[in-house]
């Protein structure tokens, strides 16, 4: 139905507002049945930069699953990095990061993550909180990468504070030795 409605508005104008909403509609629908090749075709297929921006932008903007997130934040930052905003383009390139994280954990644990992947740095401290050592030694490598060379509102130095808070509170002991008497 998505291409038919493409093929008719090769025939007849389409208002720019319905054509945004049915190519993100379509894109949406592609990404949710994980065709990423099939999508990605699309966005080549739009000609006017304009609408292929306002297209992502909102298709990111309705908070799809996990791959279809990290897929619109990787095009967004290789295609209209110069377009956004800086506070747009540090949302976007964290979420892009911990999409990129989530994407390192095992399966099943992703959802409780999930809400947190706009926000690699408190997904990180969740980890650390729940004691999930093997997970934060992956996340962290991985944000080290991502991380080499680019501002996204937050450093390596960040994430290094952050495990040596963590790694000082688990060497804390709330109680007193006992001395031995003789």
């Amino acid at each position: 139905d998505y291409e038919l409605c493409e093929e008719w508005g090769h025939l007849y104008p389409i208002p720019r507002e319905d054509l945004i909403n049915l190519h993100r509609e379509h894109l949406l629908h592609l990404l949710a049945m994980g065709d990423v090749e099939k999508a990605l075709q699309l966005l080549q297929r739009i000609e006017d930069p304009g609408i292929c921006l306002a297209i992502s932008e909102q298709s990111l903007d309705q908070h799809p699953n996990l791959t279809a997130s990290h897929f619109l934040a990787d095009y967004l930052t290789a295609h209209f990095y110069a377009n956004l905003t800086t506070a747009r383009r540090n949302e976007i390139q964290a979420l892009y990061m911990g999409s990129k994280v989530l994407l390192t954990l095992p399966e099943l644990s992703r959802i409780n993550y999930f809400h947190l992947s706009s926000r690699p740095l408190l997904m990180l401290e969740q980890l650390l909180m729940n004691m999930k050592v093997d997970w934060v030694a992956v996340a962290v490598q991985t944000l080290h990468e991502l991380l080499a060379g680019q501002e996204i509102g937050f450093t390596v130095e960040e994430i290094d504070n952050l495990l040596s808070k963590y790694a000082e509170k688990a060497l804390n002991f709330p109680f007193a030795l006992k001395q031995k008497r003789s």
